[in-house]
């Protein structure tokens, strides 16, 4: 694990934990780079990802803090959509409609950490929930930390499942913005294109650098954002 994923996980574990509740303050720049032996702009890169995550805030003069809890995202815990949705009771289908080799765009070379026109895994998958469509996966990847993903029946295994096996992942980042759907997206989904949609943008991390690039979009009547943040000691998992 990169040693900047090290001091995050250990912010995280604090957090999670309790041990560090709201409006506690944070570990200095100085004092993570003594306790990880690494140079304070390592120690600087962990703490200002965390903030745009929103998990902690920096003020100028006054230090780093625990965010209210109000502020924090829910997703420091994320599970996989085939179990999330049959833990509802509920049926859960897949439905591949591409697997390729592509040219990168500029954008998602820049998420995967790859140089311009270099070659990534697509797929675009519709998850289903009691044979409704709930979510749309456009999921890019690095063919060389993942050289068989295309290889993968996603039909029985989610992409989520496949990497979280064969890349273990260290870290992952989110961005979610509200959208109205392209026609593209209407299809897939089975909505009008006046319906607007919530897409949640993810990148994962693994030792050997960045995973996979995601556009995860869900339609705005089928989908509601929230989770439970627990401060009694348990772990949790990003995916």
């Amino acid at each position: 694990m990169a040693k900047f994923s090290s001091i995050k996980q250990h912010i995280y574990q604090k957090i999670e934990s309790g041990e560090w509740p709201e409006n506690h303050p944070v570990s200095s720049e100085n004092a993570l780079a003594q306790q990880f032996s690494v140079s304070r702009m390592t120690a600087r890169r962990a703490l200002q990802e965390l903030a745009d995550e929103g998990l902690v805030i920096r003020t100028q003069g006054s230090g780093t803090f625990v965010a209210p809890i109000k502020s924090q995202t829910s997703f420091m815990a994320i599970r996989n959509i085939a179990d999330e949705i049959r833990s509802r009771g509920n049926d859960y289908r897949a439905k591949v409609h591409h697997l390729r080799v592509q040219d990168a765009s500029s954008q998602v070379a820049e998420a995967l950490a790859l140089a311009p026109g270099s070659t990534v895994l697509h797929s675009t998958i519709t998850h289903y929930e009691n044979d409704v469509p709930v979510q749309l996966e456009e999921r890019y990847v690095n063919p060389e930390l993942v050289p068989d993903y295309l290889k993968q029946d996603f039909t029985k295994v989610t992409p989520h499942e496949y990497l979280c096996v064969v890349t273990p992942l260290t870290e992952a980042s989110h961005q979610i913005e509200a959208i109205m759907p392209i026609t593209s997206v209407c299809q897939f989904l089975s909505v009008d294109r006046h319906e607007p949609c919530l897409r949640i943008i993810r990148r994962t991390w693994s030792s050997g650098g960045v995973v996979s690039y995601a556009l995860l979009t869900h339609p705005g009547s089928r989908f509601k954002l929230g989770g439970h943040l627990n401060f009694a000691g348990s772990s949790s998992q990003v995916v």
